[in-house]
């Protein structure tokens, strides 16, 4: 069988790319797997919000294949896509007629679509999902939004993989923690990827606001590109505080040094898309005890191997008192990381991961002939 690979690759700044350079790196121990190519037996297809998906999103739907949804709520896709006639169509075919006036009423409101809460209920997958042969998700939130938009699709759910590099050895992330002027003693909280409401950076940066009146040992890294220039300049002064350190887009190198370099990796996702986060899976991997919005989608997630932080009013309160706890309690974080890296080297390995998505395209590929 001959697969057909479509997806952002590197360099681009992507998570979606780096997820994918390393699943077709293991799919190709298994078989033949060609990037775009013209035919193909069975096409992967790698969806999420980012606009680099916009022709394989359209080549998905005409020439249906297997369907990998890194985000499970592509509202803002469309709203980066069509214009207002086109998205209010879509957004009907998706929810009724009668849902014809709130399409128009969520296109004229699109500019807080980054955080209003409507835009991730509203997740229009309901075409890509009923073309695909099968849809392929990280975790059961993302499973139950599909079933909702497409009730006959073929859902399947896998695990997001993890697939580390040769990892920087300690002396080298002592250096780098020193070039940041990072102390060795310091506890060192990071938050990674693109920087946007949905990430809860604002409740992140007061909770460490707090913590640091009693902990002042306590550091705070963001590295990342800020997607909204307006929670860019409404957070700016926080971010020259004591103990906030600041880095932009990390290469893929550089990430491994950062992500070695923290102690805690606080994740947080709310409104969620139904995605599976892949900065979590690596912190996890590396035995990084990670703060993350509690919810379907980091169920699959054990409870001791986790610090879950509720969404709403006890947001900021929940991520304090955990921050406390990693910070004032020994070898509570070691602990905590342990049990991490253990549920994501059963669970999350690469070679498992790719195992399963050539199976579903092989078994896809021969359905498609009979």
């Amino acid at each position: 069988m001959k697969a057909g690979y479509f997806s952002p690759l590197p360099p681009a700044r992507t998570g979606v790319a780096d997820y994918a350079a390393s699943l077709l790196a293991e799919l190709r121990l298994h078989g033949t797997v060609e990037i775009a190519p013209d035919r193909c037996d069975m096409a992967l297809y790698h969806i999420g919000n980012n606009p680099l998906h916009a022709d394989i999103y359209r080549r998905a739907v005409s020439r249906p294949g297997v369907v990998l949804l890194h985000d499970a709520a592509l509202n803002h896709f469309h709203l980066g896509q069509f214009n207002e006639a086109q998205y209010v169509d879509e957004f009907v075919y998706n929810y009724g007629e009668w849902n014809r006036e709130l399409g128009r009423r969520l296109w004229r409101e699109r500019a807080g679509s980054a955080s209003d809460e409507r835009y991730f209920r509203y997740a229009m997958l309901r075409r890509i999902a009923e073309s695909a042969r099968a849809v392929v998700v990280h975790n059961p939130a993302a499973a139950a939004i599909v079933r909702d938009h497409a009730p006959k699709a073929r859902i399947l759910e896998i695990a997001h993989l993890y697939a580390p590099p040769l990892l920087p050895d300690e002396p080298s992330v002592l250096r780098y923690r020193h070039s940041l002027g990072i102390h060795p003693g310091m506890f060192l909280f990071g938050v990674f990827g693109y920087l946007r409401e949905s990430k809860r950076v604002v409740s992140v940066l007061e909770a460490f606001r707090a913590l640091r009146r009693t902990v002042p040992h306590a550091g705070l890294l963001l590295a990342g590109d800020f997607v909204s220039t307006d929670l860019e300049r409404a957070i700016a002064p926080a971010l020259r505080e004591p103990g906030v350190y600041r880095l932009p887009h990390l290469k893929e190198s550089e990430f491994w040094l950062a992500a070695r370099a923290t102690d805690a990796c606080v994740n947080l996702r709310y409104p969620a898309a139904g995605e599976s986060s892949g900065i979590a899976v690596r912190l996890m991997g590396l035995g990084k005890p990670v703060l993350m919005t509690e919810g379907p989608e980091t169920v699959r997630i054990p409870e001791d191997a986790c610090l879950r932080i509720p969404h709403g009013a006890g947001e900021r309160d929940a991520l304090w008192h955990y921050m406390v706890l990693l910070t004032s309690v020994a070898d509570v974080a070691g602990e905590i990381g342990r049990r991490a890296a253990d549920h994501i080297a059963t669970h999350h390995r690469v070679d498992r991961i790719g195992k399963q998505f050539w199976d579903v395209l092989c078994e896809c590929s021969l359905q498609q002939v009979a």
